[in-house]
């Protein structure tokens, strides 16, 4: 069998399989073939990455490879999680079960965060940057990778997912220039040096009310941390925590940028002008005009 037709009659397979998420429509059935493919070769590339690289031969075993890597998409394996990366603002980053997988969405919220970083840095010699609920430091390595000025700093709850964003920053030669802490939202940085002090506050946090989570995709509910999803009872309980500790930390002049879910746009915005603490806000909405993320300025 030719290469061509090995390649068309996987790719038959699945676009009658595969049923791909919204979230990740870079995953189409040929990106997703071109991914698994060179991993069968040898090499993991992220569904963006594949497009950009030629395909490899491939032999017998690499072949019986392949066909089990395919297997594993269509049964619900996330295709990040079988080659162990995504691409997020152009970056290749390290992906696994630690953390959330970087969305396409969340990159909304990380160029508006950057545009806002990149006025503060014409201001100020080595603007903070915190980002919390970091998951593999998807937001917090843009930053730092960006603008080379400013100071990043990250945590998440989970251990597992903090020792994801360190190798990410190793991966990339950012470890001298951002730290990953340990701890819940903002208690790593609960100290003076931070009060008052940071710049640019970021979080891509948990927004999905509990209930809904159990109803999520099993190949999202099967796969990635709960905890990377579940926002409480009503899916802003980290939410309500940011907006409420953000003013103790944000400097005057600086800014909180957060991802919101589906719907949510205009309650937190209302929140927030309720807080009285915020000087202005603004909303970036996506391509069918729903906010996905809110930004403040004390």
């Amino acid at each position: 069998m030719s290469a061509f037709e090995l390649f068309a009659w996987r790719s038959e397979r699945l676009v009658a399989g595969m049923h791909a998420l919204p979230d990740k429509p870079e995953e189409t059935p040929e990106a997703t073939l071109r991914a698994l493919w060179h991993l069968a070769a040898g090499r993991g590339l992220s569904a963006a990455a594949a497009g950009e690289h030629p395909l490899p031969d491939l032999g017998p075993e690499a072949v019986r490879r392949l066909d089990e890597l395919l297997a594993q998409r269509l049964a619900g394996v996330p295709l990040a999680h079988l080659t162990g990366m995504q691409r997020f603002m152009g970056l290749e980053l390290l992906c696994g079960k630690e953390a959330l997988i970087p969305r396409k969405e969340t990159e909304l919220l990380g160029y508006a965060a950057l545009e806002v970083l990149r006025t503060l840095s014409n201001a100020r010699e080595t603007p903070i940057v915190v980002d919390v609920c970091t998951g593999s430091g998807n937001l917090a390595i843009a930053m730092a990778h960006y603008e080379r000025k400013a100071r990043v700093l990250a945590s998440d709850l989970s251990a597992e997912a903090v020792s994801l964003a360190r190798r990410n920053a190793a991966l990339l030669g950012l470890e001298e220039r951002l730290e990953v802490r340990v701890g819940d939202l903002l208690a790593p940085f609960d100290t003076p040096e931070f009060h008052g002090g940071v710049d640019l506050l970021l979080c891509n946090p948990p927004y999905i009310s509990s209930k809904k989570v159990d109803t999520m995709p099993a190949e999202i509910s099967g796969h990635e941390p709960r905890l990377a999803f579940d926002g409480g009872p009503f899916g802003i309980r980290i939410l309500h925590r940011l907006i409420h500790d953000a003013p103790r930390f944000v400097r005057a002049g600086g800014w909180l940028a957060f991802e919101v879910g589906l719907g949510q746009g205009p309650a937190v915005l209302r929140r927030l002008k309720l807080a009285g603490t915020f000087a202005q806000t603004r909303s970036v909405v996506d391509a069918r005009g729903e906010v996905r993320a809110v930004l403040a300025t004390i």
